[in-house]
């Protein structure tokens, strides 16, 4: 039982790197499209991410609090198609669950002000992915400027963190049919986890950012004694 766990972990773990690796290079979230959707559906009074300083706080929680929940319907109606197949189809089941996750964090980041046009920036996305996932990256951040290796490692990181999780929560997926519900509602509370978790994230270097905004504005704003 032990080496079919283990060799179960080892097939979710690959599984979950390849689907990882391919999201981070084919997905991402246009931010200007994204930018007036945002506009159109919450009324934000902004013209670019970095007005989101602009806004209060609650209401990005809000918008945010709906990026998720919309995520996490997304999911679970992707978790009961695929789950209809069980352990067959749960390859394919990571590919998109990687896509679906990988945006929802895109969009939180762009939610609470932070774009991801640079390196460092699309570091910084994964930084908050991995966080997400509950990977302490340690001395790896060391090599943060050094996107190139940081990022594969982080995904390596991620997938062996996520796999012992899916190894215990997915068994079920193994009866087809059966699998299907159990596909809808793990991909629903597994959207909703790392949701949460990157939605902690950004909104506290969100409002680290916005003191430090806020503290230097009132340094401009105090007479020089000179």
């Amino acid at each position: 039982m032990m080496a079919d766990k283990s060799w179960l972990r080892r097939r979710i773990e690959k599984a979950l790197t390849k689907a990882l690796t391919r999201a981070y290079e084919t997905v991402k979230v246009d931010p200007q499209r994204f930018l007036l959707e945002l506009r159109a559906a919450h009324a934000l009074p902004v013209t670019s991410f970095q007005g989101m300083y602009s806004v209060e706080p609650p209401v990005l929680d809000t918008v945010a609090e709906q990026v998720i929940h919309s995520a996490m319907k997304i999911a679970a109606a992707e978790g009961a198609g695929f789950g209809l197949g069980g352990f067959i189809t749960i390859v394919p089941d990571f590919s998109i669950l990687a896509a679906i996750t990988l945006r929802t964090i895109q969009k939180l980041s762009l939610v609470y002000g932070f774009e991801f046009n640079t390196d460092e920036e699309m570091a910084e996305l994964w930084i908050a992915a991995a966080s997400a996932a509950g990977v302490d990256l340690g001395r790896d951040l060391l090599e943060k400027s050094v996107v190139n290796k940081l990022i594969p490692r982080i995904i390596q990181h991620i997938a062996a963190k996520a796999s012992a999780e899916f190894v215990e929560k997915w068994a079920g997926r193994l009866i087809p049919v059966v699998s299907s519900l159990i596909g809808a509602t793990l991909n629903y509370y597994f959207i909703r986890g790392w949701g949460e978790r990157a939605h902690a994230h950004f909104r506290q270097k969100h409002l680290e950012l916005r003191q430090r905004m806020l503290q230097q504005q009132r340094v401009e704003a105090t007479p020089s004694l000179s």
